[in-house]
């Protein structure tokens, strides 16, 4: 590249594609007063004959309550994302983000049947872990790995148990084990 020359990089497909459709996810939501979040963007348990409550499991990480529980997520997401992508591939980042979504919805709808779900906080926490294992060697676990684990898996632990604020601290949990499985995964292979 000539010196002084500077172009944009789509360097994370994945990450940016997923923060694109967030993006207008919850755009149409706010347009649309919440209706277009609640019918598509957010899983809770409905009738098995409904086709949308198997779209929603997947969908639910796109849609956001707010703007600012929007750029809370997307922060963490572009963060983040962009290394693991890099990584581990784009492909093998997707599969994570898609189990981490279909855990986390399942979990909701079959354990809290009257709470509804949204936003990409399980796959913050899934990359939170994840991210935190990069760094394995010789088969030793990074002691980052452990703070990690204990620190945000904990608070999110005390904070479910003693806070009621509709913030599903279960999917971030549930998030973040998705990611350390990954992690521990990929470093078999």
């Amino acid at each position: 590249m000539a010196k002084g020359h500077l172009h944009l990089s789509f360097n994370s497909p994945v990450v940016l594609m997923f923060v694109a459709l967030c993006f207008l996810a919850t755009l149409l939501g706010q347009l649309s007063d919440g209706a277009i979040t609640q019918a598509f963007f957010m899983t809770y348990r409905s009738s098995l004959l409904d086709p949308l409550m198997y779209v929603r499991l997947f969908t639910h990480v796109f849609g956001h309550v707010s703007w600012e529980h929007f750029v809370d997520n997307m922060t963490i997401v572009l963060l983040l994302g962009p290394l693991l992508e890099e990584k581990y591939g784009s492909r093998p980042l997707a599969e994570v983000m898609m189990a981490s979504t279909l855990t986390t919805g399942l979990v909701n709808d079959i354990f809290f049947p009257h709470q509804a779900l949204c936003g990409a906080s399980g796959i913050c926490f899934t990359f939170i872990l994840l991210s935190s294992i990069t760094q394995v060697r010789n088969g030793g676990i990074p002691l980052t790995f452990i703070l990690v684990a204990v620190l945000f898996l904990g608070q999110q632990v005390v904070l479910g148990l003693t806070i009621q604020d509709n913030v599903s601290n279960l999917s971030h949990v549930i998030g973040g084990i998705v990611g350390a499985v990954a992690g521990f995964g990929f470093l078999r292979q």
